[in-house]
């Protein structure tokens, strides 16, 4: 019976020992933490488009019609300017009903709207991969009857290797921020513990948009697409040698 509780109470202990070890050896030791910041930037190679048709008449039927037949020239000239099929996506489509709202009456009264016609608006996103071609497309698109939206975005089909140079130069940026407060401390720094990334990917920038896009230009619609910029964050964690 001795035997048996001595035995309980030497397991016990190196049980305990073992747990305040390894509570020991999990307590994190000291560090810093440093963040950093890259960018890089990449010229354009695609323009993302929006190019809406509206047609209004007295019934829905004939604003459809008109509405469709201008967006079938659009589409077959966007074919012809080599744009293809999975760049051309129907944005958004609509059909409402154009009300007329008559004056109060003078002795208080009201009449209740009427309809006075039907507006169709039937839009388009377009990804132009030849940027040379965009003001010719603005043009063209608009000449056919395009008269609504016009708004331009450009953007790449692959930042990989942008992505990449802002990534290594975010890492870097933080290195050196945490080699100047380790010697400013007066600690020498150790092994990496942690690399976390937040990364910034630019939406597409907008360049044009206007309302109504004038129609029958003399030439092509001039447009710049300047540099897209990419942006990464980085967290590193450091730990102090001892």
């Amino acid at each position: 019976m001795h035997k048996l509780s001595y035995t309980l109470a030497i397991t016990t202990l190196a049980l305990l020992l073992t747990a305040g070890a390894w509570a020991a050896d999990s307590e994190p030791g000291p560090r810093i933490i440093v963040s950093g910041q890259g960018s890089a930037q990449l010229a354009p190679d695609m323009a993302l488009l929006q190019l809406t048709v509206t047609r209004e008449a007295e019934t829905a039927r004939a604003a459809l019609d008109a509405n469709s037949a201008a967006m079938a020239e659009v589409i077959d000239a966007l074919r012809g300017q080599g744009i293809a099929e999975r760049d051309i996506q129907t944005s958004q489509f609509s059909i409402q009903p154009r009300y007329v709202y008559p004056k109060p009456r003078t002795n208080g009264e009201t009449e209740a709207p009427r309809i006075v016609g039907y507006t169709v608006r039937n839009g388009l996103g377009v990804r132009v991969r030849d940027l040379a071609k965009l003001g010719a497309i603005i043009d063209r698109s608009v000449s056919l009857g395009v008269n609504e939206g016009g708004s331009i975005s450009f953007t790449n089909d692959d930042p990989a290797a942008a992505l990449a140079q802002a990534r290594a130069a975010a890492v870097e940026d933080a290195a050196a921020r945490a080699k100047t407060l380790a010697a400013a401390a007066g600690v020498r720094l150790g092994k990496v513990l942690e690399i976390t990334e937040q990364s910034y990917n630019p939406a597409p920038v907008p360049m044009l948009r206007s309302k109504v896009m004038m129609a029958d230009a003399a030439e092509s619609v001039p447009v710049a697409a300047g540099e897209n910029s990419y942006e990464i964050g980085v967290t590193l964690t450091y730990a102090i040698e001892q």
